[in-house]
């Protein structure tokens, strides 16, 4: 939470915007927090139990269970689940005592979002970064700093642990060296399998001799593009910002380099304008970046590859397994956090294949169930 407020104000500040609040009150705001443990149950009102579970979203996601009344109302919210197991969490927990109402995500809802299975995925980057190292280039890959860089981390360790892919440095630039330092602080929220490597054999992956600080700055970046073959981790995920630019400056022009998406990219950010085929990149759009900073644009030569997968959302067969597997099914769902059409498609299909009330709220509608 720390990382992530006091993040968003050196954002704003680049940006020359003003924040709604500033580094202060953040630290104030950190003195009231109370941490719950998934499964231990809280009174947080007179009559309203609340009580976390595992949501293997991000580190410390949950899904929240309402216990409303003397055993009278039931509600569940699942917030941004991922259904199945990952390398680096164990999958949503859905098994209540009771739950008559489920508020639903609904990220991946459509009834197209399937993603790719993760083992053809990893597959895949492995060959992305085998080819690109053959030719002597570079993998850039823009990564959110908490969830799916350490994922990408855990693939890449054990694919040169294992000999699938070279050894070569690994870079981590933005804010990902000290988002990962918090997950091995915490490991107890791990996968079970991960969370023994860090407690009991001493061979925590995420301290792997390949991974390497990117602390120097513009000089230590121009320093990495000049050198060897190597993979290059960096913020922004979206490419909206951040180091990703100054590596795209760096790193862009060389044809034998690979810019590799592993992440979401929203309508309308730079990163899904490269995706349908950007390759002139005018310097306004990307800010200070290293080099030169006049009007003008940036050609990029290097490919561009897409390796779906890697989300932190369950799909839309991860979202019905979700339901389908809940024991007792609830009564009613509201299909909620998702665009119109994904909230729309799930809220019809879980009503046709499970007989249930479904919904899919417009903003503002309000729901009685008691």
């Amino acid at each position: 939470m720390g990382l992530l407020t006091l993040d968003y104000l050196d954002v704003a500040a680049k940006e020359g915007r003003t924040p709604p609040y500033d580094s202060e009150m953040v630290r104030e705001a950190i003195k009231h927090c109370i941490p719950l443990e998934y499964g231990d149950v809280t009174d947080i009102a007179p009559d309203v139990k609340l009580t976390f579970h595992n949501a293997g979203h991000i580190l410390g996601s949950a899904v929240s269970h309402f216990h409303i009344g003397d055993g009278l109302y039931n509600v569940c919210f699942s917030g941004d689940i991922h259904y199945d197991d990952t390398r680096l969490f164990n999958g949503a927990v859905n098994d209540f005592p009771r739950v008559e109402t489920l508020v639903l995500e609904s990220t991946y809802g459509g009834r197209n979002d399937y993603q790719t299975d993760q083992e053809d995925s990893e597959e895949k980057l492995k060959e992305v970064i085998n080819k690109t190292y053959e030719k002597g280039g570079k993998v850039v890959i823009p990564a959110f700093a908490v969830g799916r860089s350490q994922e990408i981390m855990l693939v890449i360790e054990e694919a040169m642990r294992s000999g699938d892919i070279p050894s070569m440095p690994v870079h981590l630039d933005g804010m990902i060296w000290e988002a990962t330092a918090i997950h091995t602080t915490y490991p107890e929220y791990l996968r079970d399998d991960l969370r023994d490597r860090i407690f009991h054999e001493d061979e925590n992956p995420f301290l792997a001799e390949e991974f390497n600080h990117i602390d120097g700055g513009e000089e230590e970046r121009q320093d990495v593009a000049d050198g060897d073959q190597c993979i290059i981790l960096s913020t922004s995920g979206m490419v909206t910002g951040g180091p990703i630019m100054s590596w795209l400056s760096h790193i862009g022009p060389d044809p034998d380099s690979r810019l590799v998406f592993v992440g979401y990219q929203a309508q309308g950010t730079l990163g899904r304008r490269i995706q349908n085929g950007w390759d002139e990149i005018p310097t306004s759009e990307v800010g200070a970046m290293g080099g030169d900073n006049g009007r003008g644009t940036l050609s990029l030569n290097m490919d561009v590859e897409t390796v779906d997968g890697f989300s932190g959302h369950a799909d839309r067969a991860g979202l019905e397994n979700f339901v389908k597997t809940m024991n007792p099914r609830p009564e009613k769902v509201l299909c909620v956090h998702g665009d119109e059409r994904s909230t729309q498609d799930l809220s019809s299909a879980l009503y046709h294949d499970y007989n249930m009330r479904t919904f899919a709220p417009k903003n503002l509608e309000t729901f009685r169930f008691l």
